[in-house]
């Protein structure tokens, strides 16, 4: 499979769970649903084509956007200072069809930085220096692509949601999941945080997939106080105790 060819096959994967997912019905809670693969879309697929051109070892999964980062720009993680400077993103970035006034999409111009994009993408290039090292064993995937929001712009994860709306949910994104660690031949998935780990650890076992290493490293949001508390070399640690480190310093 030429290079060309995996990348455009992830972004239909993408476009396929989008369509999906932009059929679901949510309560009055769930006030507004932001779709960055739509409005960044340009953003986001440089990140695809640049990024995502061979097989991969390792998949880092996140969970879906935080409002200052991948709703900003389209980019997993998205902080705005490492798009820019260390991972080069290029690509005009358009409005959500529906914005709230206190989560205005400002693109590559955001000037407020994503705390969890910011301590993940130092990270990575402390660890792998440029981005050409890290990407050419990993990737970095969210498990789904879209951001939502109450009336008071409170961010809603898809762990938040409703019952049967989180089932309904889950059903897609776990369906896209599969066919992109089926396409990127991963060993290894590396759950930031406990949805992702246990999204990953559902799909291989619901889809009978077998020798890949599901891997848990704490969420850098400062939501979790423990990630307050060098977060950098806790996850350091779990990375190089579970074999993972050595395919980001190629």
């Amino acid at each position: 499979m030429d290079s060309m060819c995996i990348s455009e096959l992830l972004l239909e994967i993408e476009r396929h769970q989008c369509a999906l997912l932009t059929n679901l019905t949510f309560s009055e809670k769930v006030r507004y649903i932001y779709n960055p693969l739509d409005y960044a879309r340009e953003t986001h697929e440089f990140y695809v084509r640049t990024y995502c051109n061979n097989s991969k070892k390792v998949i880092f999964l996140g969970m879906n956007p935080g409002p200052f980062g991948m709703a900003q720009n389209g980019v997993p993680f998205g902080d705005s200072t490492y798009v820019n400077n260390w991972l080069k993103i290029k690509g005009n970035v358009f409005k959500p069809h529906q914005e709230h006034p206190k989560r205005q999409i400002q693109g590559l111009n955001c000037s407020r930085s994503e705390v969890s994009g910011s301590r993940f993408w130092s990270f990575m290039e402390e660890t792998c220096g440029l981005p050409e090292n890290l990407f050419l064993h990993c990737y970095i995937h969210n498990y789904c692509p879209f951001s939502m929001m109450t009336e008071s712009a409170k961010n809603i994860t898809p762990a938040d949601l409703k019952a049967q709306e989180k089932k309904a949910l889950i059903e897609i994104c776990d369906e896209a999941l599969c066919k992109v660690i089926m396409l990127l031949k991963v060993k290894f998935i590396v759950g930031v945080g406990k949805f992702a780990e246990e999204r990953a650890t559902h799909v291989l076992r619901t889809y009978n997939i077998h020798d890949i290493t599901v891997v848990n490293i704490m969420h850098p949001s400062p939501i979790n106080p423990a990630a307050n508390k060098g977060w950098k070399e806790i996850v350091h640690k779990q990375l190089d105790e579970s074999g993972i480190l050595q395919y980001m310093t190629s």
